[in-house]
């Protein structure tokens, strides 16, 4: 959709950015609707003013003790940290592999750095998570070296799928260092701080750029890695700024009949007329709850956006704000369409010309531990859609290992 981005065209879409960042300031509050279409008037909170909690970015301390007991009693919890631990990402002998500029391109081309940086990200992600639960130094220090060889490196990242890439990594990032910035004495301050002006200048500039034009699951995950990583800078604005982005989004990508006859636009693009929106929805001309934007493309893509939006929820649901609350009937009717038919459920003619591309990866574990665990609603069939995967663990991008940390971890 894109190629290679030029000055001009950065700048452009950094105004861009702080026009709809200052727009969305001025947004008053919408509706939702329930599963019948009958829409509910939702309050939205202000964060609290006071500091971040930490660590409380995708998983908090309470769910990382919770954890702990867990796989040290054994049962289903052990046979998954089994897994992680025995990854190529739990290796002690794992190797980063930084790159000064990562070249991500959007076609066929090869890229420069991209695989190695998503991978390392979620290997320092692993092993920070093997160091909380084992108490084992020596992870400790494998994901404290993983992220200082990064930081120590790498300066930008170019080619159209730039945003995209950071955002990946970037979500991967910041879990990796909230765990180990205030769970681990032996990280060295200088590094940290280091680290810190590498998510803010190589990561946080990048996936703050808003791309409303492009498929919606760019800006879910580039706002899940300017959430992730304004939290571990403890940084107000950054956070808000996401926030507001999420409120604009996630509406967008998700349909529900309080909607009106077609889905909202994205904010802030050039997608405006009935014909321009049925084609951004890939040719899809009758809409249902739930139905995502990228519904008609694949489910691949629509796992990844409902795994960013959640996490976006997540990590500010630890920091006292229920954005759950705000979206929840959008989520909850995306995970009952998508789950009935990644199940098998037989695909009417009006629903993409009858054929769905059904490859939804590990990506509803965060989404389902709220609302079957925290909120005591059934979905009993996204739930048997991320029994079925539990055994993937990661798709290597930005989500892993979320059904040991979250699976009935309230």
């Amino acid at each position: 959709m894109s190629g290679l981005r030029s000055n001009g065209i950065r700048l452009l879409l950094r105004l861009t950015a702080l026009t709809v960042a200052l727009l969305a300031t001025l947004t008053s509050p919408v509706s939702l609707a329930d599963a019948a279409g009958t829409a509910e008037p939702v309050v939205r909170q202000s964060a609290p003013a006071r500091g971040f909690k930490h660590p409380g970015v995708l998983v908090s301390k309470a769910q990382l003790n919770r954890l702990r007991k867990r796989v040290k009693a054994g049962g289903e919890w052990r046979s998954s940290f089994v897994a992680m631990r025995h990854s190529r990402y739990g290796s002690l002998a794992y190797t980063a592999m930084p790159v000064r500029v990562v070249e991500c391109p959007p076609d066929d081309r090869p890229g420069y750095g991209c695989v190695e940086e998503r991978q390392d990200a979620i290997a320092a992600y692993t092993q920070a998570l093997l160091w909380y639960i084992t108490r084992d130094r020596a992870h400790a220090r494998k994901a404290v070296q993983i992220m200082d060889a990064w930081s120590a490196v790498v300066r930008d990242h170019t080619e159209g799928n730039a945003g995209l890439q950071a955002a990946w990594a970037g979500s991967s990032w910041a879990r990796a260092a909230e765990i180990m910035r205030h769970t681990y004495g032996g990280w060295p301050r200088n590094r940290v701080r280091r680290f810190a002006g590498m998510l803010r200048t190589v990561y946080l500039r990048e996936v703050s750029v808003t791309a409303p034009d492009y498929n919606g699951n760019w800006d879910l995950a580039m706002t899940d890695a300017a959430m992730g990583i304004s939290v571990f800078l403890d940084d107000r604005r950054g956070f808000d700024r996401a926030v507001r982005r999420f409120r604009a989004r996630v509406p967008a990508y998700f349909y529900l009949k309080s909607d009106g006859p077609l889905p909202k636009r994205p904010p802030g693009g050039h997608i405006r007329t009935p014909d321009r929106i049925r084609d951004y929805w890939f040719g899809q001309r009758r809409f249902v709850n739930g139905l995502g934007q990228e519904t008609c493309r694949n489910f691949t893509h629509v796992g990844y956006s409902l795994a960013a939006t959640a996490h976006i929820a997540e990590t500010a649901w630890h920091q006292g704000l229920d954005l759950y609350g705000e979206v929840g009937k959008r989520m909850q009717a995306a995970l009952a369409l998508h789950a009935r038919y990644q199940l098998g459920a037989d695909v009417p003619r009006w629903l993409c010309g009858g054929n769905l591309d059904l490859d939804m990866g590990p990506d509803t574990e965060v989404a389902l531990n709220h609302f079957r665990n925290r909120r005591g609603v059934s979905m009993p069939q996204a739930q048997r859609v991320a029994q079925r995967l539990r055994n993937v663990g990661t798709d290597d991008l930005f989500v892993a290992w979320e059904a040991l940390t979250h699976a009935k971890n309230r």
